[in-house]
């Protein structure tokens, strides 16, 4: 993240990115995630989450409490209060649901004047935005990023810090089978898990177990079947649903071990 703020005023290079990776260390697999990305692995069928996405639903209480220590990131233009609509002037001294960065559940309270700003969450599901700007709250740059017409930058509320998970492989005997899939939010926009481990364990199944093209394969499907098929109504998947607008990258790669490829 320092060094794409050195090459946005070096180079003049704005924008950022989400990021997932994996490494392999001493018999472990590291999987660090930042964004909007998610990994999983297939083992004997069983899926195990390796990430979570990070939207400004999921992280509503970590933006909320930033907001609430350092309220001038905010401008005079959004409040930290969540309610479940936009406040209008003529509800100023009604009581409305509310909840901030300590509660799970709502409460009531009496709306104020500070309350008809906009909240800096709104939306749901993909449709859900941090200060009506951007639907993901972790990633690498965008450190030029601001809300339209405005000089409130998004910076520091997205953060560049990922999460970590960690997957011992010695713990378990893994087959040729068995897999850790990474995938961008267009596959995932689209595709559930379930979907996902159906479509590797139909695809997998299709080859020899020492085919090394098997996994490439999987990948492939795996982004053919999001990105569905044209037709006169756009791209649609197999149930007629749109197909992902957005970028498909997919990496499947095997835990098993190396294999006899012959």
């Amino acid at each position: 993240d320092d060094q794409i703020e050195q090459e946005r005023a070096s180079q003049h290079l704005p924008g950022g990115c989400c990021a997932l990776a994996a490494i392999y260390l001493m018999g472990k697999f590291y999987v660090a995630n930042a964004g909007d990305s998610r990994a999983i692995i297939i083992r004997n069928g069983e899926i195990i989450p390796m990430s979570r996405e990070f939207t400004p639903e999921t992280e509503r209480q970590r933006l909320q409490f930033l907001a609430l220590l350092r309220p001038e990131l905010l401008g005079k233009e959004f409040t930290h209060l969540e309610f479940p609509r936009r406040i209008q002037p003529k509800e100023l001294g009604k009581k409305m649901l509310y909840r901030d960065q300590n509660m799970n559940g709502w409460a009531y309270k009496k709306i104020e004047e500070d309350d008809l700003k906009f909240p800096l969450i709104f939306g749901e599901g993909k449709k859900a935005r941090m200060m009506a700007t951007i639907g993901v709250t972790r990633g690498l740059g965008d450190h030029d990023l601001k809300v339209f017409s405005s000089n409130i930058h998004i910076k520091p509320f997205l953060s560049c810090f990922p999460e970590v998970r960690v997957y011992d492989l010695t713990q378990y005997e893994h087959c040729p089978d068995d897999v850790l899939v990474l995938g961008t939010d267009g596959l995932w926009d689209v595709t559930n898990d379930k979907e996902v481990a159906a479509v590797v364990m139909e695809v997998l199944t299709s080859y020899e177990p020492n085919d090394p093209c098997r996994y490439t394969m999987v990948a492939q499907e795996l982004v053919v079947r999001s990105r569905g098929v044209l037709k006169e109504r756009g791209w649609r998947l197999a149930n007629d649903k749109l197909g992902s607008g957005d970028d498909i990258s997919v990496f499947v790669i095997p835990l098993g071990g190396p294999g006899n490829y012959s």
